[in-house]
């Protein structure tokens, strides 16, 4: 059964640290592999130069990893990051960015993901990572 996207709110708002909650994240779509969230823009979130700042995008992938292992396992269970790489390919000014992360490989102890991160007023490819967590639980 798929996760819905009240369902993947809720692990977002029960489960992650008031700075994290303070992006603005929401989950937009869940699928069985996948999670897609929205980063609203926020002048609060941009660097000198006006351009989105590429600590609020890692958080961003690494948050939007948990929910799409959520909706894998079936539930949020405890884990955490054990590696990320993330690159840069543009910068987003005064656009929303859409999080797209898909597991792709989901085992016993870890899960790998790889996530897009795209700026939605241009459709392009603001940022790519991918991520490796453990699972605790």
């Amino acid at each position: 059964m798929t996760m819905t996207t009240a369902e993947a709110d809720k692990i977002l708002a029960d489960n992650f640290a008031p700075w994290v909650l303070d992006l603005g994240l929401s989950v937009q779509a869940v699928g069985d592999d996948r999670a897609l969230l929205r980063l609203p823009w926020s002048d609060r979130l941009a660097r000198e130069g006006g351009a989105l700042s590429g600590q609020a995008l890692m958080a961003a992938a690494d948050t939007a990893t948990v929910i799409a292992v959520s909706a894998a396992r079936g539930a949020y269970g405890p884990m955490t990051t054990v590696q990320q790489s993330t690159t840069f390919q543009r910068a987003v000014t005064g656009s929303d960015v859409l999080v797209q992360a898909v597991v792709t490989k989901l085992g016993r102890r870890t899960a790998f993901a790889d996530i897009t991160l795209t700026d939605e007023a241009s459709g392009e490819l603001a940022a790519h990572a991918s991520t490796v967590y453990a699972l605790l639980g």
